[in-house]
């Protein structure tokens, strides 16, 4: 009644022998040095150049190369920037606690804290607007 099926399913695996596979520990590298050359940018956009340094030799280790430096500008508050390195700090910090990476990890807890207290001088330089 039914014929048999004489071709391969499209769900059968292939040999993927050939091909190129990368670790967990390469892939969080990828991930983790991403993240920190994403630090980087706005960390060079703010101008702080010791901190952009430290980053930058970071990046250099886990990728095997120095990396690009921020060269444009793009006039954004620098409330925004901040907020924007303390998240791209985090990130990183998951990535290298999960790779056990504990010279990235604290540097981006001291980034992490950097920021976040750059954001609380911010906001308690604000004045506050008096309602009616």
């Amino acid at each position: 009644m039914y014929e048999p099926i004489r071709t391969p399913s499209v769900h059968t695996p292939v040999d993927t022998a050939g091909f190129p596979h990368r670790s967990r520990e390469e892939e969080l590298d990828i991930q983790l040095a991403g993240h920190l050359a994403a630090l980087l940018s706005v960390t060079d956009e703010l101008g702080l150049v010791a901190a952009g340094d430290r980053i930058a030799e970071q990046v250099s280790r886990l990728r095997g190369a120095p990396p690009a430096r921020h060269a444009g500008l793009i006039d954004a508050p620098a409330a925004a920037l901040h907020r924007r390195a303390h998240s791209l700090a985090g990130r990183a910090l998951v990535v290298a606690a999960s790779r056990a990476d504990t010279t990235a990890a604290i540097l981006a807890a001291e980034r992490m804290d950097a920021h976040a207290e750059a954001l609380s001088a911010a906001v308690g330089t604000q004045r506050l607007v008096p309602t009616a």
